[in-house]
């Protein structure tokens, strides 16, 4: 068995987020260094440049700091299988600070999970870091992400 496949995270573990399906995932800041315990089945990178090389499946968006994916079509999609294996695997998203970025597409798997998009930045704010989503334009991309 792969790290962190058929596994999920401890609820309540650091940086953890519980979506309302139940599905846990967890958000975190690459500049604060590796976390104790398990480690992730599949890792997704929001990063301005390629992220290094780690022993799980990753995937990176390329995404640059305080702005937007570069290439949302592919966003979508990486949230999307991030959100599919969380429900039975352990899934981390994460950039460099694990706010901005990180809760942004925390909010849009909040949005995959059946929260509202207009509530999901709230919802982001209120379980995983009250903080999250720095920018008006990143609210505004959550705002108008869409599960369909």
């Amino acid at each position: 068995m792969h790290r962190g496949v058929g596994e999920t995270w401890e609820p309540g573990a650091p940086g953890v987020l519980r979506l309302p399906s139940g599905r846990l995932v967890r958000g975190r800041g690459l500049r604060h260094g590796p976390v104790e315990g398990p480690e992730p089945g599949l890792g997704v990178y929001l990063l301005g440049e390629e992220p290094p090389v780690v022993p799980w499946e990753s995937r990176w968006v390329p995404w640059p700091d305080f702005r937007l994916p570069r290439d949302r079509g592919r966003a979508r999609e990486t949230l999307r299988i991030a959100w599919e294996r969380a429900g039975r695997d352990r899934v981390e998203v994460a950039c460099h600070g694990g706010r901005g970025r990180t809760g942004t597409a925390l909010a849009c798997m909040a949005v995959l999970d059946g929260v509202e998009p207009g509530e999901a930045v709230a919802y982001v704010r209120r379980h995983y870091d009250r903080r999250a989503v720095e920018t008006p334009w990143q609210k505004r991309y959550v705002r108008r992400f869409r599960a369909d």
